[in-house]
C-alpha cells in the first residue's frame, strides 16, 4: 500500500469561495480531477485531506475510525473563528456521549414529530407571506430579512420554548458564529454571550416551566440529574443556532435557484403540492449549504491508493459529493423531477441532521406558500450583484431582493 501524501506539491487553499451562490466553488473540478481524495492546505498552513467523491464520501462518513470530537487539541480548525467557537454537542462528539445526546432529543424531530408540526409552520409561514403581500406590487423587499429567516427562527424558538422576541440578539450571535469572516475573539464573543442567555433561561424555565422541548428536557433530564446546567445550555445553542441557520439559508438559495431556472419553477407551480417534496431533495443536492463536513482520523485508513494516517484532517464537501455524475446524471443541472433522495445534504451515518425533518417541511411549505401566492415573484437584481458567503460558512446570500 502506498501513500500520495505529497502527490500535491502545492495543495490549493481550502475552504474555497462560491462565484455563483448556488454553485459550488470552481475549484472543486480541479479537486476532483486530482481525487476522489486529494490533499488541500487550511488557513493555518495545515495540510488535510478533501473527499470530493459520492461514493467516498459515505463510506467515509460511516467509518467509526474517522472522529467528530471538537475538544481533541488536534481537529483540524478550517477558518479562524473556529478556534474559539466550537458547536461540541451532538455534531461534535463521538459515541458514547453523542448517541446519549442524540437518544435524548431524536423523539422530537422524527418524521411523525415534523408531520405534526404541519399546521404551525402553514400558519407561521402564512403570516410571513401576509406581511410581505402587505408591501405592495412593485416594491422591493428583502427575502432574507422578511421571510427565509424569520420563518425557521420563528419555528425553532416554537419548538424549543425560547422567546421570539428575543430573535436579533441569537440570529446576531449566531451570525458571528458561523461566518467565515468572524475573527476567533468575535466568534468566543458570541458563544459566551449565547451560553450565558441559555443559562439564564434555564434558570428561569427551572422555576417557572413553560411549553417546549427545552422544558421537556428541564423537567426529564435536567432535574433528575441525567443532564448537567452547562450541558444542557450546550445542547440548547447548538439547537436554536442549527435550527435556524441552516433552513434560513436553504430557502433563500432555493427561491434565487427557481428564479433563475424559470422551467423548473413552472414545474413546481403546476403542481406545487404534488412536487414540492421531490423538489425540495433537488434543491438540498443541488445547493448543499452545509458544504464542509469535518472529520479527523483515529486510526489509518486505507482509501484505494490513498492512506489516511491516524492524526490527519479530512474534509467532505457536500456539493461536491452531491454533484457526482456516477450518483446523480447530468449533476449540474438542477431537476425537481430527480429523485436525489440519497444526497449527502444532511450528512450521513450517525451524525446525520437530527433536524432534516423538520427542515424538509419547512422548506417544502416555504416554496409552496410563497410561489404560491406570489406567482409574480421576480429578483430585483441580477444574481452577479448579490455575492455569495465565503466558504468556510453555512452558504447563502447576505440579502435577496425581489419585487413582484
Amino acid at each position: 500500500m502506498t501513500s500520495n501524501q505529497t502527490a500535491v506539491a502545492d495543495p490549493p487553499a481550502f475552504p474555497m469561495d462560491r462565484g455563483c451562490p448556488y454553485h459550488p466553488p470552481s475549484g472543486y473540478e480541479q479537486l476532483k480531477q486530482d481525487g476522489p481524495i486529494t490533499r488541500v492546505r487550511l488557513f493555518d498552513g495545515r495540510v488535510v485531506w478533501a473527499v470530493t467523491s459520492y461514493e467516498e464520501a459515505r463510506r467515509l462518513l460511516v467509518d467509526p475510525r474517522l472522529s467528530s470530537d471538537r475538544s481533541r487539541p488536534d481537529f483540524p480548525v478550517m477558518v479562524p473563528r473556529m478556534t474559539a467557537a466550537k458547536l461540541v454537542a451532538l455534531v461534535g462528539m463521538d459515541p458514547p456521549q453523542h448517541d446519549i445526546q442524540r437518544r435524548m432529543l431524536i423523539g422530537s424531530f422524527t418524521v411523525r414529530r415534523a408531520n405534526a408540526l404541519r399546521p404551525d409552520i402553514e400558519r407561521i409561514v402564512a403570516a410571513r407571506v401576509d406581511a410581505l403581500l402587505a408591501h405592495g406590487p412593485g416594491e422591493v423587499v428583502d427575502l432574507v430579512t422578511s421571510f427565509a429567516l424569520p420563518v425557521p427562527s420563528t419555528v425553532i424558538c416554537e419548538l424549543l420554548g425560547v422567546p421570539y422576541t428575543d430573535h436579533e440578539f441569537f440570529e446576531e450571535q449566531t451570525r458571528r458564529m458561523l461566518i467565515a469572516t468572524s475573527s476567533a475573539e468575535q466568534a468566543a464573543g458570541a458563544s459566551a454571550a449565547l451560553v450565558g442567555y441559555f443559562d439564564e433561561l434555564i434558570t428561569r424555565k427551572r422555576d417557572t416551566p413553560g411549553q417546549g422541548l427545552l422544558d421537556e428536557l428541564i423537567a426529564e433530564r435536567l432535574v433528575p440529574g441525567e443532564l448537567g446546567h452547562d450541558e444542557l445550555a450546550s445542547i440548547a445553542m447548538f439547537l436554536l443556532v442549527a435550527g435556524h441557520e441552516t433552513t434560513a439559508n436553504m430557502l433563500a438559495l432555493s427561491v434565487l435557484a427557481l428564479l433563475e431556472h424559470p422551467d423548473q419553477l413552472d414545474l413546481l407551480r403546476q403542481d406545487p403540492a404534488g412536487r414540492a417534496a421531490v423538489a425540495t431533495e433537488e434543491l438540498l443536492r443541488f445547493l448543499s449549504v452545509a458544504d464542509e463536513i469535518q472529520r479527523i482520523a483515529a486510526a489509518d485508513i486505507e482509501v484505494g491508493d490513498v492512506v489516511i494516517r491516524a492524526g490527519d484532517g479530512v474534509y467532505l464537501p457536500t456539493a461536491a459529493a452531491n454533484r457526482t455524475g456516477s450518483a446523480f446524471p447530468d449533476p449540474d443541472s438542477l431537476d425537481i423531477t430527480r429523485t436525489a433522495r440519497g444526497h449527502l445534504a444532511f450528512g450521513y451515518g450517525i451524525h446525520q441532521c437530527i433536524g432534516q425533518n423538520l427542515a424538509r417541511v419547512e422548506l417544502e411549505i416555504g416554496l409552496r406558500e410563497l410561489f404560491g401566492r406570489i406567482p409574480t415573484l421576480r429578483l430585483a437584481e441580477p444574481v452577479e450583484a448579490l455575492g455569495a458567503k465565503p466558504g468556510g460558512s453555512v452558504q447563502g446570500v447576505y440579502r435577496l431582493p425581489v419585487v413582484w
